[in-house]
């Protein structure tokens, strides 16, 4: 369906030409017609669809500005809440729609202040939930509730809160879901609170015909030195290496940087100051890489990736997919990479058996090893060694223990297998 066909009001279509908007998406398609019909709707796409301008077109369509709060959105991260409000903002500039968002981890002072003037409020549950206490957020004249990224909102264990926060929205309201997936705690929620819903389901897999999958068996001493030859080969596009923890896509981070190559971290142990800064970079091509947890793999809208590493195999096919599904949209190509060691053939094997797509082993390329260091903190009484550290090395913790130092170096030249893990 192409954007001029559209009969909606004047001030939407001009900001539609000014994001460049051509046609719609198979999830805007599908969405649109219904949730304009008063009917509540379960979308079920990927992330980066277009979902936001599914549900958001249409109730810019049939709210009112300064009409008090008319549309709840929860969202289960602070970035998909930014990211979310943005998009809203520039579809309803030229109506004049003020759009707030409303997440913990910032001053919530302001927040009062924007809530009050607010036609549309998107926030994370648990900050909505401290605004219902503080009763400085009014839901009477809320029409619209939307969930998004219901599945990820629970995996972050939300659900007791989404339940509070609808119980708390008036129940005569148009309710809209929206899912990447579907599992048992969405449909309860489906079942207990929308009203004869339309089911609406688009692609949700990768694009196998654009995506190339390989996978490199190696020892755990040069997982770090073949990203940093991977990276170096591969200098176009956008990258995104994911990692397991926080701490160590501080590290890998790090040890990028030191390497020669322009990068910025982001995960959910940083303040939301910095975590907007990384994927503001990444968007403005300020930086080619960003190093994350699986807080990058869902929700975030990072276009122009051409490339995923899996620095760290993830625990599920259901993760893996999300990952890989960063990469080969809007009809570009791209390239999933995976780092196998030997202690993530359980995992991988898993995640082999439960994806349909083709993962297929690649060479190993020649490549130079390159210094990876690590800084770890002995000062905490609870510290314990790794087994893979050689006796030299707890030796020399103790010794720099005994001096009292903070912080040691760990780690050597050229693939020194008695290091820690990278």
């Amino acid at each position: 369906m192409k954007i001029e066909d559209l009969n909606t009001k004047t001030e939407l279509l001009k900001a539609l030409k000014d994001l460049e908007y051509t046609e719609f998406t198979p999830i805007q398609e599908k969405c649109i017609p219904n949730i304009r019909e008063g009917k509540d709707v379960v979308g079920q796409s990927s992330t980066g669809s277009g979902k936001t301008v599914a549900f958001g077109l249409p109730i810019l369509e049939k709210i009112e500005h300064d009409k008090g709060l008319q549309c709840l959105i929860l969202t289960p991260t602070r970035e998909l809440c930014l990211q979310v409000t943005d998009v809203i903002k520039d579809l309803g500039k030229y109506l004049n729609m003020k759009v707030t968002s409303v997440y913990g981890g910032a001053a919530i002072e302001p927040q009062i202040h924007n809530i009050q003037r607010a036609d549309i409020v998107v926030g994370t549950p648990g900050r909505i939930i401290d605004h219902m206490k503080r009763r400085t957020i009014n839901f009477d004249n809320v029409k619209f509730l939307v969930l998004d990224e219901a599945d990820r909102m629970f995996d972050m264990g939300f659900i007791k809160d989404i339940e509070y926060i609808i119980r708390n929205v008036p129940k005569k309201r148009q309710t809209l879901l929206f899912s990447a997936t579907i599992p048992h705690d969405v449909h309860k929620i489906i079942e207990r609170h929308l009203h004869s819903p339309v089911y609406v389901k688009t692609q949700t897999l990768v694009a196998e015909h654009l995506l190339k999958q390989v996978y490199y068996d190696i020892k755990t001493d040069e997982k770090f030195s073949l990203l940093v030859h991977l990276l170096k080969k591969n200098p176009k596009g956008m990258a995104i290496v994911f990692c397991g923890t926080r701490r160590e896509a501080d590290v890998v981070g790090r040890n990028l940087y030191k390497n020669g190559i322009n990068c910025l971290s982001i995960h959910g142990g940083m303040k939301q100051g910095k975590r907007i800064q990384s994927i503001e970079a990444l968007k403005n091509d300020k930086i080619k890489v960003l190093v994350a947890t699986d807080v990058a793999a869902r929700g975030l809208d990072i276009r122009n990736v051409s490339h995923i590493y899996n620095y760290d195999v993830p625990n599920t096919a259901e993760e893996y997919l999300h990952r890989i599904g960063r990469t080969a949209r809007a009809g570009d190509e791209g390239d999933a990479v995976t780092l196998l060691t030997e202690r993530d053939h359980d995992s991988f094997r898993s995640i082999l058996r439960n994806v349909r797509s083709e993962i297929a082993r690649a060479e190993k390329p020649e490549f130079e090893n390159v210094y990876f260091e690590r800084r770890e903190r002995f000062s905490r009484p609870s510290f314990g060694y790794n087994r893979d550290r050689s006796h030299t090395d707890r030796e020399r913790i103790q010794s720099n223990n005994r001096r009292g130092r903070g912080f040691k170096r760990i780690g050597s030249r050229f693939g020194n297998r008695n290091r820690r893990r990278s």
